[in-house]
């Protein structure tokens, strides 16, 4: 087991004001100078300092370059070498671990235990005199040991238990706990973590005792799903069933919908609590128009100094990573990052078809290849979330940079029909492709571009601009889902309904009147929508165990081609007409690039090879063996 921390600490020597400031993100403060750790806990500030540090195993949130959707049916990673290829083609060992991301790394997740295992020591006996600073700061220690577990057991199953501080030269060597003892010390910290924040004064981004009841709303509902329900794990998969000790990967035994009933009441206490709801008193669906806005809105949350957007829907976020744009890099680069090649952006993490397949249309229907209405016009009168997730061809966006010919500024990701100076007829690939007269090697093999978490600010240009969009850990919709699929167990439907509807009517669609079996399928697709991009889907679909006919499909991409109708011309700069083309879509399946494989030992990450030969007491996951 790693378990290394470095005996000298970082501090941010931040002023008292800085600290009070509600504008202050103070996660992106460079540290100046270094302290010895054993001075830390003489002042109220280095302590402070200390436990800040502890944030820093957040990362940036989801707005890593390889984003997780890219493990997912939402998603592709436009380029290859970067070992996403090893996780979702089924080739995942203990000696090849793939793309791993710093946010889940069990390395990184141990170090920032053994930080946080040695703030709540510390501060249990440190020498300042603020007790109100006390109180604070070990409450966010006890938050930030609970999300780092929260990380390792929804990756890895049950892992060891780690309260002590190790000191050099002592036995490393720990097994596993089970997973009941493991999701007991989270719910505990939480619990312990919203009593000691309950009433303190926090700036955004700090942990808070409505953080530490959301976060609890979720542990909780993962830990009563199918997964980590051994009877029901066994019965849906042949791989888990032959595991010799299942109490690493869910409970043996008990009361299932006790576990229900116990999650339903962790979300309702955000819910009573009216914590950061945005829009979801609604009686009634709003415009279509609205609707997108509303989504556009929460995803900025207030960060954007886009117009037309609503700053309050910054509500929603009941736990963030906020970001500065002068400093440094990183997450501001989420349009570069993800933007059209077009625009002299990486198209890094685009939308599959399966994911853009999924919106609705307007009325409540689904859409469908198969038939002619929609096939023919794809991207028309569908659920306004899909405009502000995805960009398709045709679809409006920034202003082109200069050297592109393109005054309508819209995406193209089709070939089409153009005559030539000449007049000849040519077939132009758009400047959104691969064939692109722009960077074509970071063009969409999708046919489609990440919109989600862009800022539409059109005074920004993505590829030098930094945005400040946070990144929302924990937003209330979430716990409000949480709320919903634990009551449909439960055996309420007309109070999942109720809510579910609710999220509905705030983006502009439909009432739902299902049930039974039809509404534990509406609430998952509408959790699928609603949440795209924020790494839900990564977890719900192993969690529900319907990987193999989700994650496990084939990429979809989309085909566009764009041709004179009869009498009809056009020259450059092309823009998107209806009047001058007749445009055909085509669902393409693609396994060049990805040839994606589901096996059922992905449920959960192996741990690596390295890790197995220091801690001779881990067990491996099942699957991993051989």
């Amino acid at each position: 087991m790693k378990l290394k921390y470095k005996s000298i600490i970082f501090i941010a020597l931040l002023t008292a004001a800085g600290l009070s400031s509600c504008d202050t993100d103070f996660l992106d403060v460079t540290p100046p100078t270094e302290i010895p750790s054993e001075e830390a806990w003489k002042e109220g500030p280095l302590a402070e300092g200390f436990v800040t540090g502890i944030y820093a195993g957040l990362q940036q949130g989801g707005f890593s370059e390889q984003m997780l959707a890219s493990l997912t049916d939402e998603a592709v990673f436009t380029h290859t070498g970067r070992n996403i290829n090893t996780v979702n083609e089924g080739s995942l060992s203990p000696s090849n671990l793939g793309w791993v991301d710093a946010t889940y790394g069990w390395g990184q997740m141990y170090t920032y235990i053994r930080a946080s295992n040695l703030a709540i020591q510390e501060l249990a006996t440190a020498s300042f005199t603020d007790e109100t600073l006390k109180a604070r700061l070990k409450g966010e220690a006890y938050f930030l040991r609970a999300y780092y577990y929260h990380q390792l057991v929804r990756y890895y199953g049950s892992v060891p238990i780690i309260k002590k501080v190790y000191a050099l030269n002592e036995d490393y060597s720990v097994p596993r706990n089970t997973w009941d003892e493991c999701i007991q010390l989270i719910v505990s910290d939480l619990d312990s973590a919203a009593l000691l924040l309950d009433g303190k004064t926090l700036v955004k981004g700090r942990a808070s005792k409505v953080a530490a009841q959301a976060l609890k709303s979720r542990v909780l509902l993962y830990a009563a799903s199918d997964l980590h329900d051994v009877p029901t794990m066994k019965a849906k998969s042949t791989v888990l069933a032959g595991f010799p000790n299942p109490e690493f990967l869910g409970y043996v035994s008990g009361d299932r919908k006790a576990r229900w009933t116990a999650a339903q009441a962790a979300a309702k206490v955000i819910i009573d609590g009216g914590n950061g709801a945005y829009k979801l008193n609604l009686a009634a669906p709003v415009t279509a128009n609205e609707g997108r806005l509303n989504y556009i809105s929460i995803a900025m949350a207030g960060a954007s100094a886009d117009k037309t957007l609503d700053p309050s829907a910054a509500s929603e976020i009941l736990f963030g990573r906020y970001f500065t744009p002068s400093l440094g890099e990183g997450a501001r680069q989420t349009g570069l990052n993800n933007g059209p090649n077009g625009y002299h952006n990486w198209a890094g993490n685009t939308p599959i078809g399966t994911l853009v397949d999924d919106y609705q249309l307007m009325d409540g229907t689904p859409f469908s290849w198969t038939n002619p209405t929609h096939a023919s016009a794809p991207y028309k009168n569908r659920d306004p979330r899909f405009y502000a997730t995805v960009m398709y061809d045709g679809a409006d966006w920034k202003p082109r940079p200069s050297d592109a010919k393109d005054p309508a500024n819209q995406i193209q990701t089709g070939a089409y029909d153009l005559l030539d100076d000449k007049g000849a007829l040519i077939n132009r690939k758009g400047l959104d492709t691969r064939s692109s007269s722009i960077e074509d090697w970071n063009g969409s093999r999708t046919g489609y571009y990440m919109r989600k978490f862009i800022d539409p600010n059109p005074a920004l240009y993505d590829n030098t601009d930094r945005q400040n969009i946070p990144w929302p850990f924990l937003r209330t919709t979430e716990v409000v889902f949480n709320y919903v699929e634990a009551s449909i167990e439960v055996g309420q439907e007309a109070e999942a309904l109720l809510w579910l509807n609710r999220i509905r009517f705030r983006a502009g669609m439909p009432a739902l009147k299902v049930t039974g079996a039809a509404l534990k399928e509406a609430y998952r697709h509408e959790r699928r929508v609603e949440m795209a991009y924020e790494e839900q889907r990564y977890h719900d679909a192993r969690r529900w165990m319907i990987a193999k006919e989700t994650l496990g499909r084939p990429l979809q991409y989309i085909n566009v081609l764009g041709k004179f109708k009869a009498g009809k011309s056009m020259k450059e700069p092309y823009h998107y007409d209806t009047n001058v083309y007749t445009y055909t879509y085509t669902p393409v399946v693609e396994k060049s690039h990805e040839n994606r494989t589901w096996v059922d030992k992905m449920y959960f990450r192996p741990f690596s090879r390295d890790e197995i030969n220091r801690n001779s007491k881990l067990a491996q996951n099942p699957g991993y063996d051989k």
